[in-house]
């Protein structure tokens, strides 16, 4: 049996669905997970399907150093924002997955409510990457978990 960070009030009307060692960027994933909590889930299958289209944008609120502005962000009430392709595909795949557990538990998936996004970083890979001169450096995989 796996730990969640949380566990929810009435486990027969919720759902949970996981994600360990991602290859996907922390901080991207973070904001995305930021952007969708507190939506229905329909809606949020939505919102990640037209970030990946670049009709709506991830509003970066914590992480922003280096961020373009962009005019999508006004009705987020931020100023700063991105489309991060990866992360949203990353985070479609487990709300498809909670989607797919809400059937099976047979649970109505149009009253669904994304109600906590917790991501954390997982411990990175460290390898080896070869130079020249015969000279070694380290090299390390950064990695991702979502709840």
């Amino acid at each position: 049996m796996t730990r969640y960070s949380r566990e929810p009030e009435n486990p027969a009307k919720s759902v949970k669905a996981r994600g360990s060692y991602l290859r996907v960027h922390f901080k991207n994933t973070r904001e995305v997970g930021r952007a969708i909590q507190h939506m229905p889930l329909r809606r949020a299958i939505k919102f990640l399907k037209n970030v990946i289209e670049h009709k709506e944008i991830v509003p970066f609120k914590r992480f922003n150093g280096g961020v373009g502005r962009k005019a999508q962000c006004k009705q987020w009430g931020a100023c700063q924002g991105r489309w991060p392709e990866k992360s949203a595909d990353f985070v479609l795949q487990l709300l498809k997955n909670a989607e797919a557990n809400a059937e099976v538990k047979s649970l109505d998936a149009d009253h669904l409510v994304v109600d906590h996004v917790q991501v954390n970083q997982a411990p990175k890979t460290r390898r080896r990457t070869y130079r020249a001169h015969g000279r070694i450096n380290r090299k390390c995989l950064l990695f991702t978990k979502i709840n």
